[in-house]
């Protein structure tokens, strides 16, 4: 008896990533193909034995006149290829993915949503897409919402009125915490790129106006400019089409000997600046479920992040703190409307220059509280997000549907 296929799309290749960790255990009971726009970036990203990858172009932004042409495509597509099950990720393939299964009548139709747009979108491109979302909503027959915050927003906004629930703690991927440790090999690296005598941020993420670059650039030069020996870790690439940092940031970072921009890094070598670093910021104003601050956590380190969906699943469980039993900076009095202390990092409102230095400050003056949230750090990752927990959960789900 032939095996049951499933799909798994996403708009462009990177994000084979959130996938490929759940190949081995699917492909033993059913047939997986997976669909999306290749890219020479993805090409990181190795297949395993066996596994097929359709290349079907899908353009990120909105283009009404490709977009019609990825549907038809999908739709020629996924007639030839007759799938029992269509899974989606990211929006745009979400949305043109759900519609095409839903004309071809394929049986089982997912959509995961990472992250939403529109929360801070305004006007008429808001408008537009929530639409979107309502959708790839009323075309799917399940809905996956990758935190509960993600899931609130959904249901609270009218999204979708179906029923919808987290899958374990959340997450699509999960951590390999094997590999996201400081093992001999990347403590090793770590030790070439520390500097005792100097406190480093680490940021790793798209360099846009999105994740709060401009922000954090703004709120660190404040930081420099009261303490000399600190710097910044700028992991990712730059993109200009897609929400660019202002004019000034991207000066600031060009002149600046104290901003390290150092582009995309994989494997070993990331998880070097990762074990290298004192504190990882993630000024981000909207997240599903941010991977980042996951790897941070695994690696150990005590995290700076916005109080958005996602980040604050992440960087929870309250501790009792009292500022002035281990520390004499004023800048540590922070009272618990700006500044929200956790026991793995530190939640502040996004879009707030003045709470992002004030939290950076504390991070630097108070190493006590530091290495405490540190300490704790990896143990909450592993206890929630250890990656073969959450390809279970995914795993169950998929039996209950199959």
């Amino acid at each position: 008896m032939s095996k049951k296929k499933i799909i798994q799309a996403m708009t462009v290749d990177l994000s084979l990533r959130f996938f490929l960790g759940m190949y081995n255990q699917l492909s033993d009971d059913y047939e997986v193909v997976y669909v999306g726009s290749k890219t020479n970036e993805g090409e990181a990203y190795k297949l395993p034995k066996g596994a097929r990858f359709i290349d079907l172009y899908m353009e990120r932004h909105i283009s009404l006149w490709q977009d019609f042409k990825s549907l038809i495509n999908l739709i020629r597509l996924f007639r030839k290829e007759k799938p029992y099950m269509v899974h989606s990720i990211t929006p745009k393939a979400g949305l043109l993915c759900m519609m095409a299964a839903r004309v071809c009548g394929v049986p089982i139709r997912v959509h995961t949503f990472t992250g939403l747009i529109w929360p801070t979108a305004v006007g008429l491109k808001k408008k537009i897409l929530m639409l979107t979302d309502r959708i790839t909503c009323f075309c799917a027959t399940h809905i996956i919402p990758e935190g509960e915050g993600v899931r609130n927003d959904l249901l609270n906004n009218g999204i979708t009125h179906k029923p919808i629930k987290v899958l374990g703690y959340g997450n699509i991927s999960g951590i390999d915490m094997v590999r996201f440790s400081r093992r001999p090999e990347v403590v090793a690296k770590a030790e070439k790129l520390s500097d005792k005598n100097c406190f480093t941020f680490l940021f790793v993420g798209r360099i846009v106006g999105d994740k709060g670059i401009n922000e954090l650039i703004e709120a660190f030069t404040r930081l420099q400019s009261k303490y000399n020996n600190v710097r910044l870790w700028l992991i990712g690439w730059f993109e200009d089409n897609l929400n660019p940092i202002s004019d000034t940031t991207r000066r600031i970072i060009k002149e600046n000997d104290g901003i390290v921009t150092l582009y995309e890094k994989f494997d070993d070598e990331l998880l070097a600046y990762y074990a290298a670093s004192d504190c990882y910021v993630f000024p981000s104003y909207r997240e599903g479920f941010p991977n980042t601050v996951l790897e941070a956590g695994a690696l150990g380190l005590p995290s700076i992040v916005t109080d958005i969906n996602g980040s604050r699943e992440i960087i929870t469980d309250k501790i009792n703190y009292d500022p002035n039993a281990t520390s004499s900076s004023d800048n540590d009095c922070l009272s618990d409307e700006t500044m929200k202390i956790h026991d793995n990092g530190i939640v502040i409102p996004s879009k707030n220059v003045d709470d992002l230095l004030r939290a950076m400050e504390l991070m630097y003056n108070n190493e006590t509280l530091r290495k405490k949230m540190a300490s704790n750090a990896r143990d909450m990752i592993e206890s929630r997000f250890e990656r073969k927990f959450v390809n279970k959960c995914l795993l169950d789900f998929y039996k209950t549907l199959l």
